[in-house]
This record gives structure tokens, sequence and C-alpha cells, in this order.
């Protein structure tokens, strides 16, 4: 599973024009599923993402995490995180999970997000979305759970 997490000031989803999830201070997450993830992988993905010590403390320092500064989370489906890119110049997004599997284990990571108290909103699955953010930093980092030490 891999995941681009953004530090953001506010960030919001649109379909067919709608606006679906939106946020203020907080995460915004995209999330792609890898054939063969599992549980375990959305746990761990989960666990680091809202665990990350990138929000700034009194001192200024990145210190507190979003559940400490009371922040949302984000989460936007992004099978093109699994993108291969090493041959011609069209992505083969053959690692990618099918759509099925993908789609149960994002909306697990929603649910297992939202349990540990996190405000949660989401785009839809599957969906043309427009995504609109502002990073604050900027702060983005990736996190893969085939690295795992």
């Amino acid at each position: 599973m891999r995941a681009v997490v953004q530090r953001v000031t506010r960030a919001s989803v649109k379909v067919d024009g709608e606006t679906v999830g939106e946020i203020g201070n907080g995460l915004l997450i995209f999330l792609g599923v890898g054939e063969g993830d599992t549980e375990t992988d959305m746990k761990y993905i989960a666990d680091k993402a809202i665990g990350l010590r990138i929000f700034s403390d009194s001192e200024d320092k990145m210190n507190l995490s979003v559940t400490d500064v009371g922040g949302s989370v984000l989460v936007i489906s992004q099978f093109t995180l699994y993108g291969d890119c090493r041959k011609g110049r069209r992505p083969s997004f053959a690692a990618s999970m099918e759509p099925q599997g993908a789609n149960a284990l994002y909306e697990r990571f929603k649910e297992y997000i939202a349990e540990s108290g996190i405000d949660v909103k989401s785009g839809e699955f599957g969906a043309d979305m427009k995504v609109e953010l502002l990073n604050d930093g900027p702060v983005t980092l990736l996190l893969d759970s085939s690295k795992i030490i």
C-alpha cells in the first residue's frame, strides 16, 4: 500500500461539480492499494500517517501529530500511485489491486482512522475527482508498506 501524505490548512474534493469531502487543518492522504495488500498493510499506513509528527509545536518544531492538533483527514483513492513509468511513456497500472478488493481496503482504511477519533472525509472511489488543497509548509511525505524495515 502506498500513500502520499500532505499537511494542509484546507483541502476539498469534488465529484461532478459537487463537494463530497472537505477539511480544514489536517492531512490529505492519497491512498493507493497494490496487488497483494492486506489488512496489515492498511493498518501500517494508517497508523504511520496519523502518528506522523509533522505539525508545529509552540517552539515551531514539527513535533505534533494530526491527533495532537485536533486535525481532520481527507482520504482520496489513487490507484495511479502504482503507475510504473519505467517503460515507454504510458504508465502501466498492473501492480494496482483490482477495484473490488482495493475499494474494500480503502473503505476499511477510512473506518480504521475514524475509530481513532479523527474526523475523516473522503472522495468517491473510482470517480473522476477534482482535488483542491493548500499544502502547509509544503510538507509532503511518501509511505509504502512494502518498505517496512
